[in-house]
Order: C-alpha cells, then sequence, then structure tokens
C-alpha cells in the first residue's frame, strides 16, 4: 500500500538537555500514573487482558516501557518465555529486564522490520504507543506482518487525544508533574509526544486490520470530547495486495 505524504511525521531534533528530559520524564511518568492515577491505569492495562485470545502462546508488547503491564497478566511459565517486550529507550528496558527477567525484553523500534517471522506473535499489545509514532503507517504494517492471521489479534489503547476531557486532565497530571520537574514549558515535549489522533491511527489500522471489539473510558459511549482513552481489539485482514 502506498503511505500518505504526510507521513512519517517530522520534528527539529532535540537539543542535548532535551534528549535527557525526555527520557526521564517518561521514566518518571511510568512511575507516577499508577500511583496516582490508578483507575486510568487499570483501564489501560485491563482492557487488553479481557480481549486475549483463547489459548494465546506468543506475545508481542511494542513501547512496552518499564514493563508495568507485567503486573496485569496472569501467564502460564510457557506464556512468560514467550512474552516479547520492546521499547526504544535503553533505559526503559533496562528496568524492564531488572524487573521482569523471565520475559524478553528488546530496544527495538516497531516502525521498522523487527527480527522474527511473518506470523509470529497470536497476540500483539499497543497499550499508549501509537499516539506517538512518527511513522505510524511502518508499525501498522509490521503488527500486520507479526500477528497470526489464523488467530492473532492486536489489542490497543490510546488517548482520546484533542478531546476536551483528555486536555483538561492532562493539564492538572502530566503538565503539572512535568513542569514542576524540570522547571520549562511542557509544550515542547507534548508536541512531540501526542503526534497521531485517534481517527489517524483508526484509519492506518483499518488497512490492515478489523475491529472487533472497542470501548471508551471513563464514560462507555462513542464520544471523543467527554472520554479519556479508547480501548480497540483487531483481527488482522487475509493476504494483502502491496
Amino acid at each position: 500500500m502506498q503511505q500518505s505524504a504526510k507521513w512519517p511525521k517530522v520534528f527539529p531534533p532535540l537539543t542535548p538537555e532535551q534528549r535527557v528530559i525526555s527520557d526521564d520524564f517518561m521514566k518518571h511518568w511510568h512511575d507516577v500514573l499508577p500511583a496516582k492515577y490508578g483507575i486510568v491505569d487499570e483501564f489501560n492495562h485491563n482492557y487488553v487482558v479481557k480481549h486475549a485470545p483463547a489459548n494465546f502462546r506468543r506475545t508481542l508488547e511494542i513501547g512496552a516501557g518499564s514493563g508495568e503491564h507485567m503486573n496485569y497478566e496472569k501467564l502460564s511459565n510457557e506464556q512468560t518465555r514467550n512474552y516479547v517486550a520492546v521499547d526504544i529507550r535503553d533505559n526503559m528496558v533496562a528496568e524492564l529486564r531488572k524487573k521482569f527477567p523471565a520475559i524478553q525484553s528488546v530496544v527495538g523500534d516497531c516502525q521498522k522490520h523487527m527480527g522474527f517471522e511473518d506470523g509470529y506473535f497470536d497476540r500483539v499489545l499497543a497499550i499508549h504507543v501509537l499516539e506517538h509514532l512518527p511513522n505510524l503507517p511502518e508499525a501498522v504494517k509490521e503488527m500486520y506482518r507479526l500477528c497470526d492471521k489464523d488467530d492473532g489479534s492486536v489489542s490497543i489503547v490510546i488517548p482520546c487525544e484533542g478531546s476536551l476531557a483528555y486536555s483538561l486532565a492532562r493539564r492538572i497530571s502530566a503538565q503539572r508533574v512535568f513542569e514542576r520537574r524540570y522547571k520549562q514549558p511542557y509544550r515542547w515535549f507534548i508536541e512531540r509526544e501526542h503526534i497521531n489522533l485517534p481517527e489517524e491511527i483508526f484509519e492506518e489500522l483499518s488497512k490492515y486490520f478489523i475491529v472487533v471489539s472497542s470501548t471508551y473510558f471513563p464514560i462507555p459511549v462513542n464520544l471523543k470530547f467527554c472520554n479519556l482513552c479508547i480501548g480497540a481489539t483487531f483481527k488482522p485482514k487475509g493476504p494483502l495486495s502491496t
């Protein structure tokens, strides 16, 4: 499939100081969110657990951060050994390896070809990841390649970026934490992080996947303005022409 001219999205490079702050805040926020905003964190992680395919064996979690999702999984020994957690940040993967040595933790970029054979995973997870990706179409294409076309599924959770409820909630949570911690504006950080809107994400996913389930949080109605997050589960389409 031909890629739109708007992809990949391009931004000015970060300064060395901004790169350090960006990596530090992502790690810090992954600790703050479950501690202070547990109800949101529980939705984020419980949604994908509840929508796991029956008898799955191999899981790929992209953008796994420091592994907070593992606290919600109830895996067999085999499922644990075959759980692959990928993140682009070295500091996140180092934390993952310390906390969950039994799973496979990998530094990698889900927007590029990853070293697994086609259809290797019967479960692919992306929890608050797809809104961050400059080359979202390539990530979706790679998720499709890696997902078992017969019995596999993809579950995602994304923010209702742009909604009134989400904008207000962020102002009193992540923005406040960031500005207190670094004594500088939050804007430069978030404008490089939440770069894809829900409509863009669903549009790209629809090229390769079919929605089988979705829900909004905290009000389970299909309205973005009053909600914070969307959970959705997909099945891959059959073989596609390129």
